[in-house]
C-alpha cells in the first residue's frame, strides 16, 4: 500500500473520530484514484471499511455519553432497510451517476451545514429536544419517531446507492432535524453509519467482487485513525466542528466533479 493509501485510511478514520462521518468520501477516492480499485468494488470496499471502523469510533463515544440510543435505534433501524434496498439499486447505476450523485449530496449537506442556526431559529421547539432533566443519552421526543424514520430510509437509500455510510447527511439531519447537539449528534451518528455501512455492504456481496486483504488492511489503519479523531474532538468546539465539517464537503466534492467530468 502506497504512503499516500495510508495517509488517506488515517484520515479516514480521523474524519469519522471527529465529525461522526466522513469516512468514505475519503475512502471512495482514494481506492479509486490512489489503489486503482474499480468503482463498484470501491463503493462496496468503503462501506465494509467505514463499517467497521465507524463501530470502534462509537464504542468512544458511548463511554462519553454522546450516543442518544432511542434516536440511533428508530434512524438506524429504518435506514439499514434502506441502505441494503439503495445498494441493490447502485448495483445496476451507471458509476458515473453514483459519482455525480454523491458529489451532489455533499454540497448540500454541507450548505446545510453552514446555516445550522437560521434553521434551529424558524423551526424552534419543534427541533430542538428538551433534555432537562433526563438521561442524555435516553432523551427522545415520541412525537417525532415518524420524521426520524423516514429520514432514516431516505437517507438509507441515498447512502446505499452512491457507496457512503451516510454521516455527512446523518449528523445534517440529527442536529437540524431531530435537534440533538452537535457532539451527541456525531456519536449517534456513528451507531447508525456503522449499521447502515454494513447493510449496504450486504448489498454488493455478490454482486462485485471484492479484495478482502486490501479491505483488512486500510480498515486497520483506519481505526488507528479513529481513535486520534475521537480524542481531538473533545477539544474542538461544536460551531468549530459543523463549519470545518461543511468545508471539507465542498472541497471533496469539487474534486469529484472536476475528476470524473473534467479530468479525463
Amino acid at each position: 500500500m502506497s504512503p499516500l493509501a495510508i495517509v488517506a485510511g488515517l484520515a479516514t478514520g480521523l474524519m469519522l473520530g471527529l465529525f461522526g462521518s466522513g469516512g468514505s468520501i475519503i475512502t471512495l477516492p482514494a481506492l479509486m484514484y490512489l489503489l486503482g480499485v474499480e468503482t463498484k468494488p470501491a463503493i462496496a470496499m468503503s462501506l465494509g471499511i467505514v463499517g467497521v471502523t465507524a463501530a470502534i469510533s462509537a464504542v468512544t463515544h458511548w463511554r462519553r455519553g454522546n450516543v442518544n440510543v432511542p434516536v440511533a435505534a428508530v434512524f438506524g433501524l429504518f435506514g439499514v432497510a434502506g441502505t441494503y434496498g439503495g445498494a441493490r439499486i447502485g448495483v445496476a447505476m451507471p458509476e458515473l451517476v453514483q459519482l455525480l450523485m454523491f458529489a451532489a449530496i455533499m454540497m448540500a449537506a454541507a450548505y446545510r451545514m453552514f446555516r445550522p442556526s437560521a434553521v434551529a431559529a424558524k423551526t424552534g421547539a419543534l427541533v430542538r429536544l428538551d433534555c432537562s432533566g433526563a438521561a442524555t443519552m435516553m432523551c427522545f421526543d415520541m412525537a417525532r419517531v415518524g420524521h426520524i424514520a423516514a429520514h432514516g430510509i431516505v437517507v438509507g437509500i441515498l447512502t446505499g446507492m452512491v457507496g457512503v455510510g451516510g454521516g455527512f447527511l446523518i449528523v445534517p439531519a440529527l442536529v437540524l432535524l431531530s435537534g440533538l447537539p452537535m457532539k451527541q449528534a456525531v456519536g449517534t451518528s456513528l451507531v447508525i453509519v456503522s449499521a447502515k455501512s454494513v447493510a449496504g455492504f450486504a448489498g454488493y456481496v455478490g454482486a462485485i467482487a471484492i479484495d478482502a486483504s486490501l479491505m483488512a488492511t486500510f480498515t486497520a489503519i483506519a481505526v488507528a485513525g479513529s481513535v486520534l479523531g475521537s480524542a481531538v474532538s473533545k477539544r474542538m468546539s461544536a460551531d468549530g466542528l459543523k463549519k470545518g465539517f461543511a468545508v471539507f464537503l465542498m472541497a471533496v466534492a469539487a474534486y469529484i466533479v472536476f475528476r470524473e467530468t473534467l479530468g479525463g
